[in-house]
């Protein structure tokens, strides 16, 4: 079936000095040195991986030539186990094997992993060097390459290591999803699909109607999920840039889902498909605390479910697995003097930071786990 091409969308972060635009549309990669905002530089090094490499850096290369005086690449091993300072290496070894001085700008091509480790990378280098989004997974598009958090993981938490350090622009270019594993594309609809509980569910709705369609890669279904989300997030993201309030409402879901990804072992489970148990986990814990009611709970469970994801967590410990979730809980980002902060569904579309008892949460866990 042909693709209808959608027009080029823009969606705007504002952040005074730092803005910077997420254009989305098909084919953006072969006009992407024309782009006006683009940063200027001596030399421009592309951080992809070995399986992104092959299908478009060739494309980026010849795109960018006519840009910078020269174009390097370095390609890191693919996957969220190689998150670590060991991969984060290579980078700083390609810049200074090729002699990049300030005026480099680092190019992140590829998923979440790419775009967390290039930016951290543009961050630390000789204190701080320009660097373009240009992500080629849908959870990327939707949710890792807008905003700036920039991070590494280290074995006891995911992305406890890093900075926030915004992008020049960030460039989704729909056409890079054709090549998407399908279960890489499931797990990016996890991210699509919390923006609704937390901000929009007239999006919830839309995504219900829509399901079949995005995951058939549909361009027009696509383009609307993904400038729905980088809206949100944008609005989110302007608000509250280093997460001292607000923004952590985009972590519905992940304090569950990044104990699953560090109990099992970073990439045993994709991101998405942990955040996807953990919404349902943190859904079922709003229904407990009065917050939502059991039709929201089913309604959101069937909705993760027809997108291909998990809607029950794994055991992380067979003879207390509540107690190993709980432990890797207390090292999440939000967590504070040893207590949890949730994300909670306070009314569909309205989310709220709060605590739990642990004998609750111990509860959640044993119905919304695996058996062992």
């Amino acid at each position: 079936m042909k693709q209808s091409t959608p027009p080029i969308e823009g969606v705007r972060i504002v952040l005074g000095d730092r803005s910077y635009d997420i254009d989305i549309g098909s084919a953006l990669l072969a006009g992407l040195a024309a782009h006006k905002a683009l940063p200027s530089g001596t030399a421009a090094l592309i951080v992809t991986n070995d399986t992104v490499q092959p299908l478009y850096e060739k494309a980026l290369v010849e795109a960018l030539a006519g840009r910078y005086p020269v174009v390097h690449t370095v390609a890191l091993p693919d996957g969220e186990e190689h998150k670590n300072w060991q991969t984060l290496n290579l980078i700083f070894d390609a810049l200074l094997t090729h002699g990049c001085d300030r005026k480099v700008v680092l190019y992140a091509l590829g998923g979440g992993v790419i775009g967390d480790m290039t930016g951290f990378a543009a961050a630390c280098y000789m204190r701080g060097v320009p660097f373009v989004q240009v992500p080629t997974t849908l959870l990327a598009q939707v949710d890792s390459s807008v905003g700036g958090k920039t991070a590494i993981n280290h074995p006891l938490g995911k992305n406890m290591i890093g900075a926030f350090y915004q992008p020049r622009l960030v460039v989704c270019d729909l056409a890079t999803l054709d090549t998407l594993p399908a279960r890489e594309l499931a797990a990016g609809l996890a991210e699509v699909i919390k923006y609704g509980p937390i901000a929009d569910m007239e999006l919830f709705g839309w995504l219900e109607e829509h399901m079949d369609a995005l995951l058939a890669r549909e361009r027009q279904a696509l383009a609307h999920a993904v400038r729905r989300s980088c809206e949100i997030k944008a609005a989110v993201v302007g608000a509250d840039e280093r997460e001292a309030g607000l923004r952590a409402i985009l972590n519905f879901g992940h304090t569950f889902g990044h104990a699953i990804e560090a109990g099992m072992g970073y990439g045993v489970w994709l991101h998405g498909e942990g955040v996807a148990a953990g919404m349902v986990m943190a859904a079922e814990l709003s229904r407990r605390l009065g917050l939502v009611d059991e039709a929201f709970t089913q309604r959101l469970t069937r909705l993760i479910a027809r997108a291909g994801l998990p809607t029950r967590g794994p055991v992380l410990d067979a003879q207390d697995n509540a107690g190993r979730y709980l432990e890797l809980m207390r090292v999440d980002k939000k967590a504070e003097g040893g207590e949890i902060r949730f994300v909670l569904i306070d009314g569909p579309g309205k989310a709220i930071m709060r605590t739990a008892p642990d004998a609750l949460v111990r509860e959640v866990i044993a119905q919304c786990c695996a058996a062992a």
